[in-house]
């Protein structure tokens, strides 16, 4: 079960990122399938396409967004800064040291980083 919710939350984030690299057919067939939950039945259905059909855009969307993941790595940046912005403003909350004026203009100035990013 977590391996699926892995796979849902990557494939969100590539496609957040990405999407719009695919053809009109992959979009609509992979915002169906991964954000609005859809079988491949119900996708064929309302697409009026064969499962297979489903299927194989799923399939070739999926591996064109790892590809440019791979190639531009534009995911990985983005996750790597995240993680970074959240240790300074943890840092930054934690520490006594500094004036609570400064701590909270540091803080103003992550958060509006973060939302940027």
């Amino acid at each position: 079960m977590i391996c699926l919710l892995e796979k849902v939350i990557e494939m969100g984030m590539l496609f957040d990122f990405y999407g719009k690299l695919l053809t009109d057919r992959q979009q609509e067939v992979i915002y169906l399938y991964y954000y609005r939950d859809l079988s491949l039945g119900e996708i064929a259905e309302q697409l009026d396409i064969s499962r297979q059909g489903v299927y194989d855009h799923i399939h070739r969307g999926e591996e064109v967004l790892k590809s440019y993941e791979q190639k531009l790595g534009l995911v990985s940046k983005y996750k790597r800064l995240k993680k970074e912005l959240d240790g300074l403003s943890r840092y930054i909350s934690d520490n006594k040291n500094i004036n609570k004026t400064v701590k909270k203009d540091l803080l103003c100035r992550i958060d509006k980083i973060s939302k940027e990013v």
